[in-house]
């Protein structure tokens, strides 16, 4: 399959309009120099012919001129052989860049990895730059750290807005919904609860029950006087009522406070008890493994569960990007602390300078052993598929000035050339 053409990259319209004016200038430079020497040729030779055949002057004029104009010619020749056809004529060795472009595209993509993408060139070159250095004396000013912390957190803005809502979800159902819905519950919440029971964390659960239930005593007066006036027989007198229900409130109460100073209470010990028993069940006991089991399934089953990982991505997704965005975040003015103080301790430690200047020359010379064909390969295959007239008219544009110059010197130099072969040959032979 043939490859498709590609446009050869050039300068903006105006700077190219600028470089075809000045090639049609030095063009019309050197052709107008052959031209005299031509001219000035002819006209020798009509004076030897016409006028006087013995002058001797015209002989030295005629030779430079001559000289001069077979100089020019065979530069034109040569300049313009690169580029085209001369006078149209296919002559062999002739419009070499159109003939010769994938030849040059793989000359020169070989010239660049030889010489450009050599791994112990590159490494030389890098380990010369002191790009640790560099990077140290740049991230301790705090502006720089601040462009650092804006482009890392415009950097993780814009990776988190691309990633797929439906994706992220996915993966957090994936990675935790799901897997916290794989193992029963019931055995590691007892394994939790008999370290926290090993370590005394129960104790404080266990003092909060006891003063939640000695408040709720203390508040209990009028529940426990009409909870007796309710279960008491129709004919008792309300003042015993009362006298009861203010007995049994102040008993409830000496108890509570009995509960709450005593650390060794037998209400305490039955609420720990409690504890352990419960521990061991939740470990051992089928009935309410099973039992945690049921609840667990229907937690998971629930809406609020099932919807729980699309309400963290948006949550997550929502602070993460607000972060990023806003300078004054915790996250960004720590990217900025961070980016100050590793660039201060890289200024003053030469070991750490010298182990990240051996690591990036370690991946210079990494990417050059191992990606250097792969970035040569562009330079050719592109030159491949540029269109080859389009290239050479490219290539001329760029270096057309400078080759007009060598018809110029060809001309001027041959001229001198002829003028001293036949001053030597005239004092020799007369």
């Amino acid at each position: 399959m043939t490859p498709t053409r590609l446009a050869v990259p050039g300068p903006s319209p105006e700077m190219e309009a600028f470089r075809r004016k000045e090639l049609r200038k030095y063009k019309s430079l050197a052709t107008g120099l052959l031209i005299f020497a031509a001219v000035i040729f002819l006209a020798c030779r009509w004076y030897e012919t016409y006028v006087d055949p013995d002058a001797t002057w015209v002989g030295f004029v005629r030779a430079a001129s001559e000289a001069g104009m077979v100089g020019g010619l065979a530069d034109w020749f040569a300049v313009t052989a690169l580029f085209r056809y001369p006078l149209g004529l296919k002559i062999p060795h002739t419009a070499i860049i159109r003939r010769k472009k994938d030849q040059v595209g793989e000359a020169l993509s070989g010239f660049v990895g030889e010489n450009f993408l050599n791994a112990e060139l590159i490494t030389e070159k890098v380990s010369q730059a002191q790009v640790p250095e560099k990077i140290a004396q740049w991230l301790v000013v705090e502006e720089n750290a601040k462009k650092v912390s804006r482009e890392v957190g415009k950097l993780a803005s814009n990776a988190i807005q691309a990633l797929d809502p439906q994706d992220a979800e996915a993966l957090i159902r994936h990675q935790l919904v799901d897997k916290l819905a794989q193992p029963e519950w019931a055995p590691p919440v007892g394994r939790i609860l008999d370290q926290l029971i090993d370590g005394g964390h129960v104790e404080p659960i266990v003092d909060q029950l006891i003063e939640w239930g000695h408040k709720k005593a203390l508040s209990s007066e009028a529940f426990i006087v009409r909870l007796l006036d309710e279960r008491a027989p129709s004919w008792a007198p309300k003042f015993i009522n009362e006298l009861v229900g203010d007995k049994v409130y102040r008993e409830l109460i000496t108890w509570t406070e009995s509960v709450c100073a005593d650390k060794n209470h037998e209400a305490r010990q039955a609420i720990r008890n409690f504890f352990v028993k419960f521990a061991h069940d939740l470990q051992h006991d089928p009935v309410m493994i099973a039992k945690v089991e049921d609840f667990k399934a229907d937690v998971m089953a629930s809406k609020p569960v099932h919807d729980a990982a699309g309400m963290l991505w948006k949550s997550a997704r929502a602070n993460i990007v607000a972060a990023c965005e806003d300078p004054s975040s915790m996250l960004r003015v720590k990217i900025v602390e961070l980016c100050m103080q590793w660039g201060s301790r890289l200024n003053s430690d030469e070991q750490m300078r010298d182990k990240l200047d051996q690591r990036i020359t370690g991946w210079a010379a990494f990417l050059a052993d191992n990606y250097a064909d792969e970035v040569t390969s562009i330079i050719s295959e592109t030159i491949e598929r540029w269109d080859a007239n389009e290239a050479s008219e490219k290539i001329e544009l760029m270096v057309g000035k400078d080759l007009q110059y060598i018809r110029v010197n060809g001309t001027v130099v041959g001229a001198l050339a002829g003028l001293v072969i036949y001053s030597v040959s005239h004092l020799l032979f007369g």
